[in-house]
């Protein structure tokens, strides 16, 4: 009988077996894409309703329930913009650090692993109060010093006042050697 010979090419992963490194793409996450206590199961309708438009900022929460549309770990808690919006998912823009560089990676990802952002929310507050203290300004005549956001002065000054009594002062005790 004749014998055949086959020749394969042994790489380094297929000669691997049992407990090496981790390779896969969802390695380390057991924490990251695990719910928190009671939020168990699928979600609820408030995230397939929710509108988005080109140009909002979302945060990328990935939902492990969902495994269709699940963004690479590294993008977990980033938030990015929006640039494209299709029937299930939405494009978004992340900027990502890669040695000296910042890559604008454009990735589609399921709404399930997405959520509006609060990261203009306290921007834009801060920028209607101004337009309606000018308004007002305007309005009544007066001069407005600053807008801009001031740091904090430091506390006050007080003194603290013991009452009559003797302070005891304490200190640790010298070693001893007991032999």
């Amino acid at each position: 009988p004749s014998t055949r010979w086959v020749s394969f090419q042994v790489t380094p992963q297929s000669v691997k077996m049992g407990c090496g490194r981790a390779r896969g793409v969802r390695r380390n996450t057991r924490d990251m894409f695990s719910k928190g206590f009671g939020n168990y199961g699928l979600p609820s309708m408030k995230t397939y309703m929710t509108q988005y438009k080109v140009g909002d900022f979302v945060d990328i929460k990935v939902n492990g329930a969902i495994h269709k549309g699940m963004p690479y770990r590294y993008y977990h808690g980033r938030t990015g913009r929006v640039w494209n919006i299709t029937k299930s998912a939405v494009g978004v823009m992340v900027n990502k650090q890669v040695k000296g560089k910042i890559l604008h990676k454009r990735l589609h990802i399921r709404v399930e692993h997405v959520k509006p952002s609060r990261c203009q929310e306290e921007f834009k507050n801060r920028v209607a109060d101004h337009e309606k203290t000018k308004a007002e300004a305007k309005k009544t005549g007066t001069f407005i010093r600053t807008l801009k956001r001031l740091p904090k002065d430091p506390k006050a000054g007080y003194i603290v006042k013991a009452k009559k009594q003797t302070v005891n002062v304490m200190c640790a005790v010298p070693y001893e050697l007991l032999a």
